[in-house]
């Protein structure tokens, strides 16, 4: 056995965890920090601005590969959002006709996209602006008829006859 001398220096305590309320501090800034009205707004920009990088990087016109899409692979039609990736590219790309060509419905409902989007987020990130942009809202008829045109143009662009198979992608 090893005697403990007077001399040995007193052995260090370990360093305790960080006490509960500095870590309640931590979670009160980081929850107000997310809590910000910019937040969310920037957030989804983010987001967006990626995936659109990402589909202009990978350049999906590229008609290389089999199709990926279960749909077509299955009963060999074009589906209701078929084209939609590649009408994005062009649209990202600037190129209107080709993307109208592959989705005409996207390009339609891209302006009022964004517009219902820098209408609801213009507010959080300059709020103290002083003019906004009117918003836009989405009535239960006019969201029943777009769906109504969208399942209308799914059946047309799969037809086969001329004025038709402009939109067959």
């Amino acid at each position: 056995m090893c005697a403990v001398h007077e001399s040995d220096p007193a052995p260090r305590p370990v360093a305790d965890p960080p006490e509960p309320r500095r870590r309640a501090a931590v979670r009160r800034w980081i929850g107000y920090q997310l809590s910000r009205p910019w937040v969310a707004p920037v957030a989804i920009l983010v987001c967006v601005a990626g995936a659109v990088a990402g589909i202009v990087a990978t350049n999906p016109t590229d008609n290389t590969g089999p199709t990926t899409c279960l749909f077509k692979l299955a009963t060999g039609f074009d589906c209701p959002g078929c084209g939609g990736t590649r009408a994005l590219y062009y649209l990202a790309t600037l190129n209107f006709p080709e993307a109208a060509r592959h989705h005409l419905l996207a390009v339609f409902a891209a302006p009022f996209l964004i517009w219902m989007f820098l209408a609801w987020a213009v507010p959080r990130v300059l709020p103290r602006l002083l003019w906004r942009l009117p918003t836009f809202h989405l009535t239960p008829r006019a969201l029943t008829g777009f769906l109504l045109v969208w399942a209308a143009f799914t059946v047309a662009r799969n037809l086969p006859w001329v004025p038709f198979t402009f939109f067959y992608v």
